[in-house]
């Protein structure tokens, strides 16, 4: 499930994520963002993984048809988990077009708002 959370940051919608994501939840954030940015105006991501399982990750692709919607509106990525495996998808996510990403652990989320804050 998508759990849209208080940001810090108003070019930053922050996320968390916790078991399996359903399709309705890709379209809540879709409609989130809608109604918070223009069409072309870019915006960061702060997500927080709490459960990373395979229902997860299934979850993750689910939400990909929200991602390659809004991709040209993707500035910053900065994901949190103590999952090896974040980490490394987080890594993969870095070498795509226009985008950053950048992994912490779920107890460095100041570091994480940091360096969202900081322009690119």
């Amino acid at each position: 499930m998508f759990k849209i959370i208080p940001s810090r940051d108003e070019s930053t919608v922050a996320l968390e994520i916790e078991g399996e994501a359903k399709e309705e939840d890709a379209s809540k954030l879709d409609q989130y963002v809608q109604a918070n940015f223009r069409e072309n105006e870019s915006f960061n991501m702060l997500v927080i993984f709490h459960d990373f399982d395979s229902a997860t990750f299934k979850g993750l692709v689910k939400g990909m048809k929200f991602d390659t919607k809004r991709w040209n509106q993707f500035n910053k990525f900065a994901i949190l988990s103590d999952k090896k495996a974040m980490e490394t998808f987080t890594k993969m996510g870095d070498h795509l077009p226009g985008v950053t990403a950048k992994h912490f652990k779920k107890n460095e989320q100041d570091q994480a708002w940091n360096w969202l804050k900081k322009a690119s």
